[in-house]
């Protein structure tokens, strides 16, 4: 099946509405001023956690929900995903920040000082308790936005700078920049860190509880791990603050005393798009669909809006988190 389709935005959400589409017989292009993934998106600064459970804790239910489409839609893709679950953590003083986390999410295991040191030896007697999520999995969040660009090339699908004449129907993945027509998006600021720490040897991504600054720590391969969890309400996207990545540091200081002579690699901060209640949406106004507000959960929630959009397109199935209030008009 052939169409005209035109998608704006090549991150994670234009990336995966576009191979979505593309996987069922559309024809389309792809439009964005940069030529690759790279730092001008918020999505090269992911965690690359597919984590539904543990957002649990903070998140709406479709989050959790959907969110468990995510790693066998990425690795249907021929993307590598780690299948080795995740953990909680805290330091004795938070224990009962582990205690309200376990109140508020599911499918997790508790373990104790010996299997938590069973699952990561170099946790070893630095933690008593942990929280187990075994039905979770992570990815590269770099390397997953080059194999989805990488296989749209290789499908022949085009990607423009800009595109003057656009004609048939525009699905706007632009994210933050789609604030011009979006007067309901907001930003929401994210800094990381990426450090190498050839003598810590971690399996999967952990995070570390603390009423003030929780933390989490992603395994990359080869002593290197990105730290982050700051949430600023800002649209502010190019200056981490010394106070933050202060706290990031001092966190990951506080899970393996190891950390503090880590090589720090980048530090790195951009500004998630978000709706007022922090969900995604899909709205339809006459030829052009939006899909946007994917805050801090992009590679977790994009597969199952892209299968949205697609059904949509196609089908002209209306969309769970269509926006009742900004339909077609």
């Amino acid at each position: 099946m052939s169409a005209d389709v035109t998608i704006f935005g090549a991150g994670v959400a234009g990336l995966c509405v576009a191979t979505e589409l593309v996987a069922r017989g559309i024809e389309l292009r792809l439009v964005d001023p940069q030529p690759s993934p790279g730092a001008h998106a918020c999505s090269w600064w992911a965690g690359g956690m597919l984590a539904p459970f543990c957002e649990g804790e903070s998140a709406e239910e479709p989050v959790v929900r959907l969110g468990q489409e995510a790693a066998g839609w990425w690795q249907a893709q021929g993307v590598d995903v780690s299948h080795e679950g995740s953990l909680v953590v805290a330091l004795g003083r938070d224990r009962s920040e582990l205690d309200r986390f376990a109140r508020r999410t599911e499918r997790h295991e508790r373990l104790d000082r010996v299997t938590l040191a069973e699952k990561e030896p170099q946790l070893e007697g630095r933690f008593d308790r942990a929280l187990f999520f075994p039905d979770e999995a992570h990815i590269a969040p770099r390397a997953a936005l080059a194999h989805l660009r990488q296989r749209l090339d290789d499908r022949n699908v085009p990607v423009l700078e800009r595109a003057d004449d656009v004609g048939g129907l525009v699905i706007d993945c632009r994210g933050l920049a789609a604030r011009d027509v979006l007067s309901d998006l907001r930003g929401v600021k994210g800094e990381m860190a990426v450090l190498r720490a050839p003598d810590i040897d971690l399996r999967r991504p952990v995070r570390l509880l603390h009423p003030r600054h929780p933390l989490y720590i992603v395994p990359r391969g080869d002593g290197v791990f990105m730290l982050g969890a700051t949430q600023i309400e800002s649209g502010e996207r190019h200056r981490a603050t010394l106070r933050s990545v202060t706290e990031l540091f001092s966190a990951a200081y506080a899970l393996h005393p190891a950390f503090g002579e880590a090589e720090i690699l980048e530090i790195g901060v951009d500004a998630r798009p978000a709706f007022p209640d922090n969900l995604p949406r899909i709205r339809r106004w006459g030829d052009t669909i939006l899909v946007n507000g994917l805050f801090r959960h992009g590679f977790l929630l994009a597969p199952a809006l892209a299968r949205m959009v697609a059904d949509l397109v196609l089908d002209g199935k209306i969309p769970e988190v269509m926006d009742e209030d900004h339909g077609e008009r």
